[in-house]
């Protein structure tokens, strides 16, 4: 099993969680965040991490999240989205997204 970011990283992107990554398993994009499904070795550390509480394990991924499995491991892998190892600051805009749902339409590939 792996962990997943799900919908409640988009217009957030957070990086809280990658500071303790012990295997440096996270994917960048413009304004979200993914785990590379290859890299993860399941440990569970970022997940407290999250402010959003975006962070999951796959077997506890909510129902309506269940995409963001495939999401996670496509984009892990497309142009563009690479490792990041170090925090940055969120989105500017991340605190008047944190508690928008059904936020698909607005992920930046």
């Amino acid at each position: 099993m792996t962990h997943v970011v799900s919908e409640s990283c988009i217009r957030c992107k957070y990086t809280d969680c990658v500071d303790v990554c012990p295997v440096d398993c996270f994917r960048e994009g413009p304004n979200m965040l993914v785990i590379d499904p290859d890299e993860c070795i399941d440990c569970a550390v970022c997940i407290p991490e999250c402010p959003v509480n975006a962070i999951y394990a796959e077997e506890d991924l909510p129902a309506n999240q269940i995409a963001f499995i495939k999401l996670n491991a496509e984009l892990s892998l497309a142009d563009g989205w690479k490792s990041i190892t170090k925090r940055k600051p969120a989105l500017p805009d991340a605190e008047e997204w944190k508690d928008v749902t059904d936020k698909i339409g607005e992920l930046v590939r």
